[in-house]
């Protein structure tokens, strides 16, 4: 008997001190740093268990062993709020680490860049060619309802969620310049307004210069001149398909359409391209000028004239640098 109950107490203190050898083996797997030494990236998928994630964290080197990070994140209360989508992993991550940013949702930030001035169909294109947007292209939006930023987005997001947050953000946008616009503007409503914005972006880059080109359009308008846009000409032979790809001819300028501000009264019958929001304020607000006239200086701006004969001076000076610097 004595025998007997001194295997017993054996075996249980070997017992005893293999289930201790196991914690601590436990202890310290869960604990180390991973043995990645780069950042990984990876996507952990809606529904997902723990034990998946476990996996996935394993067979992406960030966890030593799977078991042990299921069984150690099972102790933390904050495993019931891990959440799917697309994460980055710093080098030698910890389990602490990774479970505290899955918790978080610190998921990677993706970005697409629509430049000012696109016509809808650019910023179709556009969104077709991010590889981190899903989903089919939806239907070209019309010309001028999209509001051209930088838009952030994680993974899972549908080309068709950035147009709709591209149309979203041109409402908010009204709401916020269009009441407190000029009173005396010659445009009365917001599409005209944008009709007119998309034309001042498409005349300039230069930024200093879109309220003074706003103004030499508003002062047109009130005296009932034409605007003679280069860009209304362009998009009137295109349609915003594609670029015209060509300097416009003598001819282009005479060949009617309803976007030939050359041939036509007023403003066209739609916007240009997608204006940003400071072409849209600075028609909505313009600088006060007397010029009716601008034409380019040869440095990326332009030059401003209050009387016709000014402006042509302006525009041999301008017709002497384009000979210079033609090859």
């Amino acid at each position: 008997m004595r025998n007997l109950l001194k295997v017993l107490f054996i075996l249980t203190i070997a017992a005893v001190l293999t289930a201790g050898g196991v914690f601590a083996w436990g202890y310290r797997t869960f604990h180390a740093p991973s043995e990645n030494l780069e950042p990984v990236t990876m996507v952990i998928e809606p529904g997902s268990s723990l034990r998946t994630i476990a996996r996935q964290l394993a067979d992406q080197g960030l966890v030593r062993d799977a078991q042990v990070f299921a069984i150690g994140a099972r102790l933390d209360p904050r495993h019931k709020r891990l959440t799917a989508g697309e994460y980055t992993f710093p080098a030698q991550v910890s389990a602490w680490e990774i479970i505290d940013k899955l918790e978080r949702h610190d998921v990677v930030q993706h970005t697409v860049t629509v430049p000012e001035g696109l016509t809808s169909k650019e910023i179709v294109d556009l969104l077709a060619a991010d590889d981190g947007l899903e989903g089919p292209m939806p239907d070209v939006p019309g010309e001028g309802t999209l509001l051209p930023e930088t838009y952030q987005y994680i993974h899972g997001a549908t080309r068709a969620m950035i147009l709709d947050r591209m149309a979203s953000g041109l409402d908010a946008l009204r709401s916020t310049l269009w009441p407190n616009r000029d009173p005396d503007l010659p445009v009365a409503t917001w599409e005209d307004a944008l009709i007119l914005a998309s034309i001042v972006e498409k005349e300039t880059g230069v930024a200093s210069e879109r309220g003074k080109v706003a103004g030499v359009f508003v002062n047109r308008l009130r005296r009932g001149m034409r605007l003679q846009s280069d860009p209304t000409v362009s998009y009137g032979l295109t349609l915003g398909k594609a670029p015209l790809g060509r300097p416009l001819s003598k001819a282009d300028l005479r060949q009617s359409t309803p976007y030939n501000t050359y041939v036509i009264d007023g403003l066209p019958p739609g916007p240009i391209c997608n204006p940003g929001k400071e072409a849209i304020a600075a028609v909505l607000n313009p600088t006060a000028t007397k010029a009716l006239y601008f034409v380019a200086d040869g440095t990326g701006g332009h030059a401003f004239a209050n009387t016709l004969a000014e402006h042509n001076r302006n525009v041999a000076k301008w017709r002497r640098i384009e000979r210079q610097n033609k090859p």
